[in-house]
């Protein structure tokens, strides 16, 4: 690997954990809130962030998983462009293994999308912004 990918790599890394640790958690959250940035969740407030949104994609992730380091800039992204629609949450699946196993979650990065308190898709791999884009938004058309 050359050392402008690896320093990429490496930068890329780092920015990635800093926007992990300025996102904020669901009990910070003011009633109606719709933050525009992905959400902290863990396995303690997932079900309670699940019944308090009605469009709700969890980012499931791990600091060591590379693919999950490229979906995270998008993860931002879509959350600032549907703000007031979606709320975006990450969970990192290392520190919150009792997701992982609820959902059957044994690949990442892998995205959960709840609507109205349901599970309707679960989306594995890093896929580019308008393959997601495009699989998230149809859950703000439905009834």
């Amino acid at each position: 690997m050359g050392n402008d990918l690896e320093a990429w790599l490496r930068s890329f890394g780092r920015r990635r954990v800093a926007q992990e640790k300025e996102s904020p958690s669901l009990n910070t959250l003011r009633e109606g809130e719709y933050p525009c940035v992905p959400i902290k969740l863990t396995d303690t407030d997932l079900d309670q962030a699940i019944q308090r949104f009605p469009v709700l994609v969890v980012d499931c992730w791990a600091p060591w998983c590379q693919p999950c380091l490229m979906v995270a800039p998008v993860i931002a992204e879509l959350a600032e462009d549907y703000k007031g629609k979606i709320v975006f949450g990450k969970l990192n699946v290392d520190e919150n293994p009792e997701t992982a196993v609820k959902y059957g979650i044994r690949s990442i990065p892998a995205l959960l999308v709840f609507q109205k308190g349901k599970i309707v898709d679960l989306i594995i791999g890093a896929q580019p912004r308008q393959a997601l884009e495009a699989q998230i938004t149809k859950y703000l058309e439905q009834p």
